[in-house]
């Protein structure tokens, strides 16, 4: 089998199976469905804070974590019960899944500091690289493809891009909308970790959208055509577009 026909079968049997981990949920049990996950947030700013009090009402046990512990603290007694404050260690150990929100310049230093937590661990990424914030390496990483230069910063995470493309306040509100849900899209290469993610972009009041493997999750960020907010299906046509 020559290279191009390697390449081709990997990606099909990757996303067949990112596909068929999407399903998933669809077919849980009761029980499985109904089972809290423990979250741990790291970064908990407008989106961190948004997503961790929507997956706390939802039922789900969270910590937040930050450099400002006692904001996280006020932000968590503020939620109620599900909710608790912690370092970035103490997230980063405590959750199944772990959503990371912080500003892209920041991610060696979180994959330095909790670099043995990380791995094997499901991750939701949020994160996205703006030059004039984020300086170089958002360059490198706008050029790499966020999902793959994200990967190779948390090195043994098993990382899902999501919610990268819709902003904050959106997000805290997309649970109690009424009417038919905005669709989610969502690039990775670990059908677990897509599975679990699948469950938590519900909850938050979207429909998932697996668009294809994590070196897709480069059109997963602001001034890209999958930007903002749209119905699932037109996510989809425009993903089959993208390359």
């Amino acid at each position: 089998m020559n290279k191009p026909q390697q390449n081709r079968r990997s990606f099909l049997l990757i996303t067949g199976a990112a596909a068929f981990a999407c399903a998933l949920p669809l077919t849980a049990t009761a029980a499985e469905s109904a089972a809290k996950l423990r979250i741990g947030i790291i970064g908990s700013g407008r989106v961190g804070s948004a997503l961790g009090t929507t997956w706390a009402k939802a039922g789900h046990m969270v910590m937040f974590s930050s450099l400002d512990i006692e904001q996280d603290k006020k932000l968590a007694a503020g939620i109620g019960v599900n909710a608790r404050a912690g370092t970035p260690r103490e997230a980063a150990a405590f959750g199944e899944i772990l959503l990371v929100a912080v500003p892209y310049g920041a991610l060696p230093q979180v994959g330095k500091d909790l670099a043995e937590l990380l791995k094997g661990k499901a991750v939701i990424d949020t994160c996205n690289p703006f030059p004039n914030r984020d300086g170089e390496i958002a360059i490198w990483a706008r050029e790499k493809g966020a999902g793959l230069a994200s990967a190779e910063l948390l090195p043994g995470a098993r990382i899902v891009r999501a919610f990268n493309a819709v902003g904050a306040a959106r997000m805290g509100e997309a649970a109690q909308r009424p009417g038919p849900r905005s669709g989610m899209p969502m690039a990775g290469d670990d059908a677990a970790a897509i599975a679990v993610a699948t469950r938590l972009v519900r909850d938050a009041g979207f429909e998932p959208v697996l668009i294809g493997p994590l070196a897709m999750g480069k059109h997963l960020m602001p001034g890209t055509p999958l930007a903002g907010e749209r119905p699932a299906e037109e996510i989809r046509k425009i993903a089959a577009t993208l390359n």
